[in-house]
Protein backbone atom coordinates (compact mmCIF):
# COMPACT_ATOMS: atom_id res chain seq x y z
CA UNK A 1 0.00 0.00 0.00
CA UNK A 2 1.22 3.66 -1.03
CA UNK A 3 1.52 6.26 1.05
CA UNK A 4 -0.72 9.38 1.45
CA UNK A 5 0.65 12.20 -0.11
CA UNK A 6 1.92 15.22 2.57
CA UNK A 7 3.24 18.25 2.71
CA UNK A 8 4.75 20.14 6.05
CA UNK A 9 3.68 23.62 6.27
CA UNK A 10 4.85 26.24 8.62
CA UNK A 11 2.76 28.69 10.22
CA UNK A 12 3.68 31.61 12.35
CA UNK A 13 1.20 34.06 13.99
CA UNK A 14 2.60 37.74 13.93
CA UNK A 15 -0.94 39.56 15.31
CA UNK A 16 -3.98 38.70 17.63
CA UNK A 17 -6.90 40.75 18.56
CA UNK A 18 -9.20 39.52 20.65
CA UNK A 19 -11.01 43.08 20.34
CA UNK A 20 -11.13 43.00 16.12
CA UNK A 21 -11.16 38.95 16.80
CA UNK A 22 -8.64 38.63 14.08
CA UNK A 23 -5.83 36.59 14.28
CA UNK A 24 -2.48 37.56 11.47
CA UNK A 25 0.24 35.44 10.79
CA UNK A 26 2.21 33.89 7.82
CA UNK A 27 2.12 30.28 6.07
CA UNK A 28 4.36 28.59 3.60
CA UNK A 29 4.68 24.97 2.68
CA UNK A 30 6.21 23.71 -0.58
CA UNK A 31 8.08 26.79 -2.12
CA UNK A 32 4.90 29.04 -1.58
CA UNK A 33 4.70 31.62 0.94
CA UNK A 34 1.39 33.27 2.00
CA UNK A 35 -0.06 35.86 4.71
CA UNK A 36 -3.43 35.38 6.34
CA UNK A 37 -5.62 37.12 8.11
CA UNK A 38 -8.20 34.81 10.48
CA UNK A 39 -11.13 36.51 11.53
CA UNK A 40 -12.76 34.18 14.20
CA UNK A 41 -15.54 36.13 15.41
CA UNK A 42 -16.77 35.66 11.30
CA UNK A 43 -15.21 32.61 10.72
CA UNK A 44 -13.83 34.35 7.43
CA UNK A 45 -10.19 33.36 6.12
CA UNK A 46 -8.00 35.51 3.70
CA UNK A 47 -5.05 34.06 2.03
CA UNK A 48 -2.93 36.23 -0.07
CA UNK A 49 -1.69 35.91 -2.87
CA UNK A 50 -3.66 34.14 -4.87
CA UNK A 51 -1.04 31.69 -6.43
CA UNK A 52 -1.18 28.37 -4.55
CA UNK A 53 -4.19 29.29 -2.46
CA UNK A 54 -6.06 26.47 -3.36
CA UNK A 55 -3.79 24.48 -2.02
CA UNK A 56 -3.43 25.65 1.54
CA UNK A 57 -6.70 27.54 2.16
CA UNK A 58 -8.79 24.71 3.27
CA UNK A 59 -6.12 22.51 5.46
CA UNK A 60 -5.12 25.87 7.02
CA UNK A 61 -8.93 26.51 8.33
CA UNK A 62 -9.01 23.21 9.94
CA UNK A 63 -5.73 23.83 11.53
CA UNK A 64 -6.65 27.09 12.75
CA UNK A 65 -9.98 26.15 13.88
CA UNK A 66 -8.38 23.26 15.34
CA UNK A 67 -5.68 24.85 17.47
CA UNK A 68 -7.24 28.62 17.66
CA UNK A 69 -7.10 28.51 21.27
CA UNK A 70 -3.98 27.58 21.76
CA UNK A 71 -1.65 29.67 18.93
CA UNK A 72 0.26 32.83 20.58
CA UNK A 73 1.82 35.66 18.57
CA UNK A 74 5.33 35.07 17.73
CA UNK A 75 4.74 31.12 17.78
CA UNK A 76 5.88 29.07 15.43
CA UNK A 77 3.25 25.99 14.78
CA UNK A 78 3.71 22.75 12.07
CA UNK A 79 0.98 20.84 10.44
CA UNK A 80 0.23 18.56 7.11
CA UNK A 81 -1.48 19.28 4.06
CA UNK A 82 -2.90 15.53 2.50
CA UNK A 83 -1.04 16.71 -0.40
CA UNK A 84 1.77 17.05 -2.44
CA UNK A 85 2.66 20.51 -3.78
Amino acid sequence: MSELPATNAYLRISRQSFADQCLDGEVSAGGFNWQFTWTFGKGELTVEPSLGRALIQDSLLRFLLKADYKLEPGGDYIFTVRSKF
